[in-house]
């Protein structure tokens, strides 16, 4: 047996229908268009979400949502977190260390009246202070 002796199994496929070939096949003359009319005609293409004239689905719902691609960063206030602002060098690793965040979080930034002072310490891209 090879892939050239392969058939579908008996039943499972049906012959296309052939429509506008004489009256003998029985879809001849309108062609199983019906009499007459727009959807009859040559051309004629429905435009999608058409619903007859009735005011499309799309265009009765509200339009609501907007999802941002700029990626917030977590907000830490340093005021409130007294470890971080006493850490050495500060980094992604090492504020996990001592502070909870969430695997999925990807950006810092440290708020608070003694943020700007924590400036020269931070040693990671992805931690920023408060202020210039």
């Amino acid at each position: 047996m090879g892939i050239e002796n392969l058939t579908p199994a008996a039943g499972s496929t049906h012959s296309r229908k052939r429509v506008g070939r004489g009256q003998g096949s029985g879809m001849g003359k309108t062609a199983t268009r019906g009499q007459k009319g727009q959807k009859s005609r040559t051309g004629y293409k429905r435009k999608r979400n058409f619903e007859g004239g009735q005011q499309p689905l799309a265009r009765r719902l509200p339009k609501i949502g907007f999802t941002s691609k700029v990626v917030k960063p977590y907000v830490i206030n340093v005021e409130k977190i007294k470890a971080v602002a006493a850490l050495d060098e500060i980094t992604m690793e090492t504020i996990r260390s001592v502070h909870k965040i969430a695997n999925s979080v990807t950006k810092v930034k440290l708020v608070g009246a003694s943020a700007k002072d924590l400036a020269s310490k931070i040693k990671d891209e992805n931690v920023t202070t408060t202020g210039k």
